[in-house]
């Protein structure tokens, strides 16, 4: 199957957690074997925050704009993510998704789904999903 690389809709997403220091080391172990790693760590007024994209990438407006996607940011108080949210992130094959949910569940994630494929989402869909230490659900898929 070939793809044709389409152009991001997305410059970036959030997520919040009451423990940053626990999600930074869960979102290096499943990031990392898509190709991700922590680009920027911040200290900012309304809560200090970590981002990850492909190495040697900056988020704007520092760097390219949709270059480093994924943002996580310290909150007081619970965290509640709301029902049927979740964050899919590509994976290069099969092995990579595999890789994505032992990591996830070394490092305090619980599992959603174990990889595999899901041919109720289409032809070749392969995926893991993962719920991290606040609860966010979250998935690494492929289609080869």
């Amino acid at each position: 199957m070939t793809f044709t690389p389409v152009r991001p809709v997305i410059e970036h997403l959030s997520v919040t957690t009451v423990d940053l220091a626990r999600a930074v080391r869960f979102y290096d172990a499943v990031l990392a074997p898509l190709g991700l790693v922590r680009v920027a760590d911040y200290d900012e007024p309304e809560g200090a925050s970590a981002c990850w994209g492909p190495p040697g990438t900056l988020p704007a407006p520092e760097g390219v704009p949709g270059a480093a996607p994924f943002w996580v940011q310290l909150r007081d108080g619970p965290v509640s993510p709301p029902p049927g949210t979740h964050i899919a992130f590509c994976a290069a094959d099969r092995a990579t998704v595999e890789v994505f949910h032992a990591a996830g569940l070394a490092h305090g994630g619980t599992d959603y789904g174990a990889p595999g494929l899901r041919p109720q989402y289409g032809p070749g869909y392969y995926a893991s999903f993962l719920m991290d230490p606040d609860g966010w659900r979250i998935e690494a898929v492929t289609y080869v």
